[in-house]
C-alpha cells in the first residue's frame, strides 16, 4: 500500500516509519525543506528513544518530498498550534495539507487526519477542500484518527495504546483500521468522526484539570504548613483516588492547548477555563519563591535547571520555562538556563558548571534524571539557594552541602513521625 505521511513531526516521522517498517511504501511530505536536507542526510530533526533504530531499518520503504504525490492513503499529522492572542486553535497547516491532497485525491483514497483539532473540523474543514478534487464524498473516505503518544515513549505508545478511529461511515473506518492494525497491538475502537475528535481533546482537558487540582493542593499546603507530595501520596492510598503531582505549569503541546479547543466555540466551559487559569499562572507562584529566597539580593541571579517542558525529552514547547524566564529577567533577574537534553532554545544555555556560577538560586523546573546526580557540594555558587518545583532532589543531600532548600509545596514544620 502507499501512503503519504503529511508533517514529519513529533508524530509524523514515526507513524511514517512504523508504516514504512511494516512494508508499506512511505512517502514523508513536509514543507521544512531543511528537516527534509536533514533526514536525507540519515539524521533525525529530533530525539525519541529507539526513532534511530527504526529509521534505518524503515528507510528503503521511505522516501521524502515536499508535496504529495497519487497514493492509497493520505495521512495528516501537521502541528495545531493555539493562537494565544485569541485562544483559538490555528488550523493553517491542516488547511494547507488538505489543499495539497485533493489535486491527487483519486476514486477510494482514504484521507486520515491525525492531528488534533476541535469537533467538527474534519466535516466543516477538511471535506469541503478534499471535495474540491471533483469527487464526492461518498468516492473517497475520510476519518480522524487522533495519536495517543507521549514524548519519550512515543514509539512503543504508537504501538501498544489501544487507537480511536472515527469515520464518516463505516467503510472509511475499516479501511482505516485495516492500515493502522499493520503496526498497532493496541486494541482499535471505531466511532463517529466528530466523536473522535472529542475524545482526545477530553482526555487531555481530564490530564490538564487533574494537575489544577495539584497545583491548588500545592498553594494551599504552603498556607497551611503541610507537605502537599506526602499528603497526596496518602490520599492516592484511596482506591478511588488518583491526584497527580503539582509542577511549575502546564507544557507540551497537547494538555496545554487542547483543552482551549474545547472552550473555543462554547458558553458551558467554566471549570476548564479555572483548571487553565490556575496552571498558566503557576509559573508566577514558582517566581514568587524564588523572590523569597533571593529577598535582599542586590540584582540576583538565578540558575534555571531544565527548559523541556517535561523530563528526559528535548521538546520546549509550550514549556513552562519560557513564562518564568520572561517574567524573571522582567523583573531584573540574570537568568542562566541549564538543560541536558534541549540543544537549541530561545534563551541561551549553559554548561553545568556555568549555569551556577555567580548564581544566587538554582530552580529546578523541569524533572529530568540527570538533576538527580548532581552532587551538590560541586557546585560553586554565590549563594546558595535551591527551589525544586518537582520535588525531584534528596532535600538532605542539599541541606548537608551547605544549601537552603525549597521544595514547592512543602511547608511542614517536620517531616513524617
Amino acid at each position: 500500500m502507499k501512503i503519504n505521511v503529511l508533517g514529519l513531526g513529533y508524530i509524523g516521522l514515526p507513524t511514517a516509519l512504523l508504516l514504512a517498517k511494516a512494508g508499506h511504501e512511505i512517502v514523508g511530505v513536509d514543507i521544512d525543506e531543511e528537516k527534509l536536507k536533514i533526514l536525507k542526510k540519515g539524521e533525525l530533526p529530533f530525539k525519541e528513544p529507539g526513532l534511530e533504530e527504526l529509521y534505518h531499518e524503515a528507510k528503503n520503504n521511505f522516501t521524502l518530498r515536499t508535496s504529495p504525490e497519487k497514493s492509497d492513503v493520505f495521512i495528516i499529522a501537521v502541528p495545531t498550534p493555539l493562537d494565544r492572542t485569541i485562544d483559538v486553535a490555528d488550523l493553517s497547516s491542516v488547511k494547507q495539507a488538505a489543499d495539497m491532497i485533493y489535486p491527487v485525491l483519486r476514486k477510494d483514497d482514504l484521507v486520515v487526519l491525525e492531528s488534533t483539532v476541535p469537533p467538527g473540523t474534519s466535516k466543516n474543514l477538511v471535506l469541503p477542500i478534499l471535495k474540491k478534487s471533483g469527487l464526492d464524498e461518498t468516492e473517497f473516505h475520510l476519518v480522524h484518527s487522533p495519536e495517543r503518544a507521549i514524548p519519550g515513549n512515543t514509539l512503543n505508545e504508537m504501538r501498544y495504546n489501544d487507537r480511536i478511529i472515527g469515520g464518516l461511515d463505516k467503510k472509511a473506518t475499516n479501511k482505516a483500521k485495516e492500515v493502522y492494525s499493520t503496526f498497532s497491538e493496541g486494541e482499535i475502537f471505531e466511532t463517529d468522526v466528530k466523536t473522535a475528535e472529542m475524545v482526545k481533546l477530553m482526555e487531555n482537558t481530564f490530564r490538564d484539570v487533574n494537575i489544577a487540582l495539584a497545583n491548588e493542593f500545592s498553594r494551599i499546603s504552603e498556607d497551611s504548613g503541610i507537605d502537599v507530595w506526602e499528603a497526596i501520596d496518602l490520599a492516592n492510598n484511596h482506591p478511588r483516588v488518583d491526584i497527580l503531582h503539582p509542577g511549575p505549569g502546564v507544557g507540551g503541546h497537547c494538555i496545554s492547548v487542547d483543552p482551549l479547543f474545547l472552550t473555543a466555540n462554547s458558553t458551558t466551559s467554566k471549570m476548564i477555563n479555572l483548571a487553565r487559569e490556575i496552571n498558566d499562572s503557576m509559573p508566577n507562584f514558582v517566581l514568587s519563591l524564588v523572590r523569597k529566597k533571593t529577598a535582599g539580593i542586590e540584582r540576583p541571579t538565578i540558575s534555571i535547571f531544565g527548559v523541556a517542558y517535561k523530563g528526559n525529552v528535548d521538546d520546549t514547547r509550550e514549556t513552562p520555562s519560557k513564562k518564568i524566564i520572561k517574567l524573571a529577567n522582567n523583573e531584573g533577574y540574570r537568568v542562566k538556563c541549564y538543560d541536558p537534553h534541549v540543544k537549541d532554545f530561545d534563551y541561551e544555555l549553559y554548561d553545568l558548571e556555568e549555569s551556577v556560577r555567580e548564581s544566587d538560586c538554582i530552580l529546578i523546573v523541569t524533572d529530568h534524571d540527570e538533576f538527580k546526580e548532581i552532587d551538590p557540594k560541586n557546585l560553586e555558587m554565590r549563594n546558595k539557594n535551591m527551589i525544586d518545583s518537582r520535588n525531584m532532589i534528596d532535600k538532605d543531600l542539599w541541606i548537608e552541602a551547605g544549601f537552603d532548600v525549597k521544595i514547592m509545596g512543602d511547608d511542614a514544620e517536620y517531616t513524617g513521625y
